[in-house]
């Protein structure tokens, strides 16, 4: 099942809006010259952002069986590299003004603004033949851990969404979330399939040239974590004109229910349709959605699982839970469940470790009417801006940095306990490495633990 192997069939339909258009036709055409660059099926990192070059080099690498591996285009040079060691990718398509790849790789070919670079290191992956894509499970950590997605994974969810969202060719939707990302990589994964076209831009919606983009190209919908809708929210959308405009989507995070009625009521009021949804990398990217009629009276919750898809609540024995309003941790079933993680090259050729099934880590209860509400997670995972951030991998990276640091927090919150007079220093490193705001670097004078040297994150002060 790889659906982009038959993008062909829209032939002049634009399927771009970047610099100018690009028809479908013109994609393919410049896609599978990126992809025969690269020949065998073999590894390839993509640095990517919302670009064309990024886009078309994604689409050709799916279409002539190459798996890439999605990373952010500002991922720093010292995690890059490790990266590369850890996976010896055959070539790396990044702009060609990445001076730490200009330096020791060639470029056998380039388009835009990108290059090919090809590593110097000659290495045979080993990879099962259902894997499609490495995606990055934790932000902007540079974490090792990525999330092995099949072709099954991508297309079986990009139709989904197609089906509850009813993506039609019309919809234009406009990139406001990094494609690195899963969600907003099912946006553009959603919209290829049904011919539609994407308006790429880099461009923060707090940017004027966001909405004159918006409204120049007649942008149909957009999708936002939460912190893209507290930002709307300050900056008065209920006030904004854009007629074209008839689909907004919310996942990454829960939205507190009070924001979430504000935008269900605005939205019902200015004739747009308001989707909040709830998903994982491990699922490709969606699991439920919450529809359009039920934006108001179902605020907050998570919804119902996607088309093909199944929730269930499991209790702290396994046994399901029927009752409504009992919490239990929620499982989903469905063929967008990943593979499993790969840890390094050696786990490409590893086979399915899901077999279609997610303990998601959250915990959650049930409604009478079937609609499923998140209360907290089991993990010690939260979500910054839609990043999902694991406590433990900042943790340590602190610790290689010499910090002796604990953390914790919930979402849009991180919380940096400290022994020592480094706060400064914490600073600049979570600034500087992870690129992440909405943190906090606590003072305090000893790390609580038990008897046996476990850390007792109730006991740090908020």
């Amino acid at each position: 099942m790889n659906s982009f192997k038959h993008l062909e069939a829209f032939g002049n339909r634009t399927a771009v809006h970047a610099e100018r258009e690009y028809s479908y036709a013109e994609m393919v055409g410049i896609a599978d010259s990126i992809c025969q660059q690269v020949g065998e099926r073999t590894l390839v990192f993509c640095l990517c952002a919302n670009n064309k070059e990024s886009l078309f080099a994604y689409v050709g690498f799916l279409r002539g069986d190459i798996v890439p591996v999605l990373l952010d285009a500002s991922i720093q040079a010292d995690r890059l590299h490790r990266l590369i060691q850890l996976y010896q990718p055959a070539y790396i398509w990044a702009n060609t003004e990445r001076e730490d790849l200009a330096k020791t790789m060639d470029r056998p070919f380039e388009f835009g603004d990108y290059a090919l670079f090809k590593c110097p290191a000659v290495y045979q992956h080993e990879m099962d033949e259902r894997l499609a894509l490495l995606l990055t499970t934790s932000g902007s950590t540079g974490s090792p851990k990525f999330v092995r997605l099949s072709y099954e994974n991508i297309f079986s969810n990009a139709h989904s969404i197609k089906e509850y969202l009813d993506i039609q060719e019309d919809d234009k939707p406009i990139t406001t979330l990094p494609m690195s990302y899963s969600y907003g990589l099912s946006i553009i994964n959603s919209h290829l399939v049904c011919g539609a076209a994407i308006i790429l831009t880099d461009a923060s919606i707090l940017k004027k040239e966001f909405w004159d983009l918006c409204k120049e190209r007649q942008a149909t919908t957009f999708g936002g974590v939460p912190f893209v809708y507290e930002m709307l929210d300050k900056l008065k959308f209920e006030q904004f004109d854009l007629p074209s405009l008839r689909t907004l989507t919310q996942a990454g995070g829960k939205l507190n229910a009070k924001l979430s009625t504000k935008f269900a009521e605005v939205c019902r009021q200015k004739g747009i349709r308001f989707f909040t949804m709830y998903g994982q990398t491990e699922a490709t990217a969606r699991m439920s959605y919450l529809p359009d009629d039920k934006s108001l009276e179902k605020a907050g919750s998570i919804g119902i699982a996607i088309p093909g898809g199944e929730l269930m609540l499991l209790d702290g024995a396994g046994e399901p839970i029927t009752t409504p309003h009992v919490n239990g941790e929620l499982i989903y079933k469905g063929a967008n469940v990943s593979l499993g993680y790969a840890e390094s090259s050696a786990d490409l050729s590893k086979a399915d470790d899901n077999h279609g099934t997610l303990h998601t880590g959250d915990l959650a209860y049930v409604d009478e009417d079937g609609y499923f509400f998140i209360t907290g997670r089991t993990k010690r995972i939260i979500k910054i801006a839609g990043n999902r951030i694991s406590l433990d991998e900042v943790e340590g990276l602190l610790n290689e940095h010499g910090h002796e640091c604990v953390c914790a927090g919930t979402d849009d919150k991180l919380f940096i306990y400290t022994v020592k007079e480094d706060q400064a220093q914490i600073k600049k490193i979570i600034k500087g490495t992870l690129n992440l705001k909405g943190f906090k670097v606590v003072a305090i004078e000893e790390i609580p633990r038990n008897d046996f040297g476990k850390i007792l994150y109730s006991e740090l002060p908020n």
